[in-house]
């Protein structure tokens, strides 16, 4: 699978270039699915994903002018046959996951099949924001936060330290200076101190693409390499 972990989509023409690199053709050639399935743990889950689905949402995804898009939800899946979604997600060019709750997000990968069929999708593009980016790194930077949303009597919470796993790093989005609302580097820093491998800082105007587990920075804004 390639992937193009993003902090807020496509938000400029770097990350566009790298998107369509990693799909061959141009994104008016192809077709996606999106997964707004992050979004339901908050109050306000309902409408965020609509905005996901409608590309209304401050970071630019489904309105890139894709030849289809399609739309997935991961709570779904466990209830249908699989022959009535997996040939829809391998005939994806790309998978679009919208952002959210971590913890929530690899808990449906999981229990959906999903996170087992990714690694046999060779050419299809993961396209992750904020938490779908998080999701398929090793660890979840989001844990204290994710948990305030666990339902009483869920097992979901022993989960809660790591994700999928899917790539060998860890990833912080939203990386700000200091003051501004979202991560600030010296709160990354001691995060990443307990990690015990790469961790990338990004912020709104950059992208990580992996490709054969080999890593590389698209920005056009401020990104850190914090290694431990």
């Amino acid at each position: 699978m390639k992937l193009l972990l993003t902090s807020m989509g496509v938000t400029n023409p770097s990350i566009a270039e790298a998107l369509e690199r990693l799909l061959g053709k141009p994104i008016a050639e192809s077709s996606a699915l999106i997964i707004p399935t992050a979004a339901y743990p908050f109050a306000e889950g309902p409408w965020m994903a609509r905005e996901a689905i409608a590309g209304t949402a401050p970071g630019p995804l489904s309105e890139l002018g894709w030849r289809s898009l399609g739309v997935l939800e991961l709570t779904a899946l466990p209830t249908i046959r699989e022959e009535s979604w997996v040939p829809a997600v391998r005939d994806a060019d790309a998978l679009l996951v919208w952002g959210g709750d971590v913890l929530y997000l690899c808990h449906w990968m999981r229990e959906s099949g999903l996170a087992d069929l990714i690694p046999s999708l060779s050419e299809t593009v993961y396209v992750g924001v904020s938490a779908g980016s998080i999701a398929v790194t090793s660890y979840n930077c989001d844990a204290e936060f994710d948990l305030q949303f666990v339902p009483d009597g869920s097992d979901m919470a022993l989960e809660a330290e790591r994700t999928l796993g899917l790539v060998d790093i860890a990833l912080v989005p939203h990386l700000v200076g200091d003051g501004g609302d979202g991560a600030s580097l010296a709160g990354i820093q001691r995060w990443a101190a307990g990690i015990p491998g790469p961790t990338y800082a990004i912020d709104d105007a950059t992208a990580i693409v992996v490709v054969d587990g080999a890593v590389e920075v698209v920005s056009e804004g401020r990104w850190k390499l914090l290694q431990p």
